[in-house]
């Protein structure tokens, strides 16, 4: 159980540094260990993520942080929140139809590893690349739509993919758009929670694994957030780089094997 304390631990100090949430390392790292099913490693991953931007985002609001751009951020979350309700229907879907075990975690890595090479090459050039100030709600909403759906399905929680699509449509910094990150990753995945457990299709797993994610999740925000303020933009950035890169050939190596 050690496993998925430290991994969540870790994941949740990076992921409130760069605004990834944390699912997008803990999901491919314990597919790769093979500790769960695909399902239980899913749903632990989002309630781990949920609880570190809970902490992230409400400290936040409390502190009166400036960062979080309600006009844009909201309008966002709550189409991230209806995404994640669509994701979540398509995993259900996917595994339902499933006849191989494997293939969900094969799906699943295969879309990670492509959206992070995606991710990976606009992070690079993103100073070649001519960005824009979206401010209509209905947009913002429809980006969050497609956000929301992506992550849940990926069991991600959010990560990289909000961070390009910030940059891009909402031509934010590092820092801010991993502040209005988080914001959204906590509506998905609240609403993805509410969907699991209203369709009664929580997977079974020991309780006190949950327990040690969550506890890891909430004390890797409060790392997390500590360290983002004390470190460079340009330090988050390289950081975001290099996790990236891991990230793909984590997935790679996990889409082979389920395959």
């Amino acid at each position: 159980m050690l496993i998925f304390f430290l991994v969540s631990l870790l994941a949740s100090t990076v992921g409130a540094i760069c605004g990834i949430g944390g699912g997008v390392i803990i999901k491919p790292v314990l597919d790769l260990l093979h500790t769960e099913t695909v399902s239980t490693i899913s749903f632990l991953s989002g309630c781990t993520v949920l609880s570190m931007s809970c902490y992230s985002v409400g400290r936040s609001l409390l502190a009166e942080e400036r960062q979080v751009s309600l006009s844009i951020g909201t309008p966002l979350a709550l189409g991230a929140a209806a995404g994640g309700l669509l994701g979540n229907r398509i995993f259900t879907l996917i595994r339902s139809l499933s006849r191989a075990s494997g293939t969900v975690g094969a799906v699943q890595s295969v879309c990670l590893a492509f959206v992070t090479i995606c991710t990976l090459i606009y992070t690079i050039h993103k100073s070649q690349i001519r960005t824009h100030s979206v401010t209509n709600k209905a947009a913002c909403i429809s980006i969050g739509l497609a956000l929301g759906c992506m992550s849940s399905f990926l069991g991600i929680g959010g990560g990289p993919i909000n961070l390009v699509v910030l940059y891009y449509f909402f031509s934010m910094d590092t820092k801010t758009a991993a502040a209005n990150s988080l914001y959204i990753i906590l509506f998905g995945q609240f609403f993805s929670l509410i969907a699991v457990l209203a369709t009664n299709t929580v997977p079974p797993f020991p309780p006190m694994i949950l327990i040690l994610m969550i506890i890891g999740g909430i004390v890797g925000g409060i790392m997390g957030r500590v360290l983002n303020k004390r470190i460079s933009s340009r330090l988050v950035e390289q950081l975001f780089i290099g996790l990236m890169s891991i990230i793909i050939c984590i997935s790679i190596l996990n889409a082979i094997r389920y395959m």
